[in-house]
């Protein structure tokens, strides 16, 4: 059935999955040695939801292209319904917000056609036009630049950032990519999930001086430096398995940049998510998965890492 997948694809997930049942029998350990009386705790419930997640999203990655891509735009569309239900809206902005979830399949169909001009400037530029035009023309002016302001910005976290790791996948390269476009999303992916996992640990472990203690107090620069440490170090180990990186003129250069820019990037992805939500005085996005909060908790750090990581794919490894 799934033939046509590459064998670093398999060994990858594979390899996931081992981390996953590592993880799970160490926090059913440290769980039973506490004998918690009440309930399962965070941490337990945060590895029984990696497990749905890694597994829906393995799923999603192998089966084939246009699943894969229908899942992105799927969890585009997640996102974007857990933003806007958290900011503030005005009631005749409920017209316009039809055509932003419009600009959703819209957005992914350039995707799934492979072409990168309208993929690159269609939110950015066409929608950003059209929104304020559509909020004119219903009459409205009280709140007119933060209503466009709050709207728009969404689309770009939520929908135009993302949207970069589906296009990864139909990314044409001038040296092969040995897990393909899978491999490439694969490789940001677990990188930057496991970056958020490495700053929790190394903070937990040693961390007690605040990075941003008015944005996330929980952020330390122990968890940030060694976050960044190990992702870099995991991101020029992978990279000759999943990415065109080893085989260009630079094979240990462009992995170590591109954790860096992974491990940068998502830290800043995360704690910029983490303002809004103080801003709007809430603790967590959501509750669709327990142990993490909502959509936005997820991939928060993948709306930084996704676009800056597709654009230096492309830039040094991209057709020309």
């Amino acid at each position: 059935m799934f033939e046509h997948i590459p064998i670093q694809i398999r060994w990858a997930i594979g390899a996931i999955f081992a981390i996953l049942a590592v993880a799970t029998a160490i926090v059913l350990f440290v769980d039973r040695k506490r004998e918690r009386a009440d309930g399962p705790s965070e941490l337990s419930l945060r590895v029984r939801t990696w497990w749905i997640m890694v597994i829906v999203f393995s799923l999603a990655l192998v089966v084939n292209r246009a699943v894969s891509i229908v899942f992105f735009a799927f969890l585009s569309f997640l996102a974007l319904k857990e933003y806007l239900s958290l900011i503030p809206t005005r009631r005749a902005d409920r017209r316009v917000l039809f055509w932003a979830y419009l600009a959703i399949p819209i957005q992914y169909f350039w995707v799934y056609d492979e072409w990168y001009g309208l993929f690159i400037i269609f939110i950015p530029v066409y929608v950003f036009l059209f929104l304020p035009m559509r909020m004119v023309l219903i009459g409205e002016t009280r709140d007119f630049l933060r209503a466009i302001g709050t709207i728009f910005w969404g689309l770009m976290m939520m929908v135009f950032s993302i949207s970069h790791m589906a296009y990864l996948l139909v990314l044409p390269t001038r040296i092969p990519t040995p897990g393909g476009g899978a491999g490439l999303v694969l490789y940001l992916v677990f990188l930057t999930e496991f970056n958020d996992c490495a700053q929790y640990v190394w903070g937990k472990s040693l961390g007690r001086s605040k990075v941003l203690p008015t944005v996330s107090p929980k952020k330390t620069y122990a968890g940030w430096i060694g976050g960044i440490l190990t992702t870099t170090v995991l991101a020029v180990m992978i990279a000759p398995y999943l990415t065109p990186m080893c085989a260009g003129e630079h094979p240990w250069r462009d992995p170590l940049l591109a954790g860096l820019i992974i491990a940068m990037a998502g830290f800043i992805g995360d704690v910029t998510i983490s303002a809004l939500k103080r801003d709007l005085g809430v603790k967590d996005s959501g509750t669709l998965l327990p142990g993490h909060g909502g959509i936005l908790d997820r991939i928060d750090s993948l709306t930084y890492t996704a676009p800056l990581f597709f654009h230096f794919i492309r830039y040094l490894y991209g057709m020309r």
